[in-house]
């Protein structure tokens, strides 16, 4: 395997999976704003977008007329079982009403990955073929009210979608988990495989 993957992505989960699978891949820079996608949407169609919109912002290199790369963005948001959307934190208070109201029900975790085939000819970046996948699991996801600080100290809920941080330290708040443990940590591995194979990476 000689491709590399460009991966616009700021997630430590994201890096963590692709290097656990064996994945190689190269970060790109991204600054997309993700609050210019349309938050009323539901959730599939909000995650979608923001992905797609990552997409449209990433610096690509500077190379030769006919090289093609691989292109990945991906995000993850959490659903309360109030239906309350939830993004990551913007300070330790809001990440605090996070986890408390993720304490009052079961919670729906959608990610949502945009893979393109890239090639520069004609001196642009041009799309050969790209890949919008969706996918979602559920959770109960449970940090006591005693435990919310030390849980804030040792994981880094703070960086992540719902402030639910599941893998590390976090793991021991999960009771029980329906669907992809790799989507909710913010990259769904088995598809990513999938569509990689599909496109040719492999």
């Amino acid at each position: 395997m000689n491709n590399i993957l460009l991966l616009a992505s700021k997630s430590k989960s994201r890096r963590s999976l692709l290097a656990q699978a064996s994945i190689p891949y190269v970060l790109l820079d991204q600054e997309a704003d993700e609050t210019e996608c349309d938050w009323a949407m539901p959730l599939q169609k909000l995650v979608e977008s923001i992905t797609v919109h990552k997409m449209a912002q990433i610096v690509m290199p500077k190379v030769k007329e006919g090289q093609e790369f691989f292109v990945l963005t991906a995000d993850t948001l959490t659903q309360s079982s109030q239906l309350e959307i939830l993004g990551k934190p913007a300070s330790r208070a809001h990440a605090i009403e996070m986890i408390n109201a993720l304490r009052k029900g079961i919670a729906r975790v959608g990610t949502a990955f945009c893979l393109d085939k890239k090639i520069f000819k004609y001196n642009e970046w041009q799309i050969v073929d790209r890949k919008l996948v969706f996918v979602e699991s559920t959770c109960d996801f449970k940090v006591p009210e005693l435990w919310i600080d030390r849980y804030l100290e040792h994981s880094y809920a703070l960086q992540c979608s719902g402030s639910m941080a599941m893998d590390g330290y976090g793991a021991q708040f999960l009771h029980n988990l329906t669907g992809s443990y790799t989507t909710i940590l913010g990259l769904p591995l088995c598809e990513l495989r999938n569509s990689l194979e599909q496109l040719g990476f492999y």
